[in-house]
């Protein structure tokens, strides 16, 4: 049985750029600029380095990084969910 690891602020910013990416469409990507929040930037870096972006600035989510994406979508809506039932869909 594996214990989860405590919430950090940099696995928080990069859940933050995976919600960003639509998991309706393979066809759309996104562009960190430059001028973007150095957490932000940092965030794209390491997922980019995990395999989960096909640049470092962005870009699409690899299958790695859609896989990761739709899981955290569903936590999300499993607990944002005011209810059990409400909760049920998600899953």
């Amino acid at each position: 049985m594996s214990i989860l690891k405590p919430m950090n602020l940099e696995l928080a910013d990069e859940l933050a750029v995976l919600s960003r990416f639509p998991l309706d469409t393979l066809d759309q990507g996104l562009k960190i600029h430059g001028d973007a929040e150095a957490a932000v930037i940092a965030a794209a870096a390491r997922l980019f380095a995990k395999g989960m972006l096909t640049h470092k600035d962005g870009g699409y989510l690899t299958d790695r990084g859609r896989e990761a994406a739709e899981h955290w979508a569903r936590s999300f809506a499993l607990l944002t969910a005011e209810s059990f039932e409400q909760a049920v869909p998600a899953l």
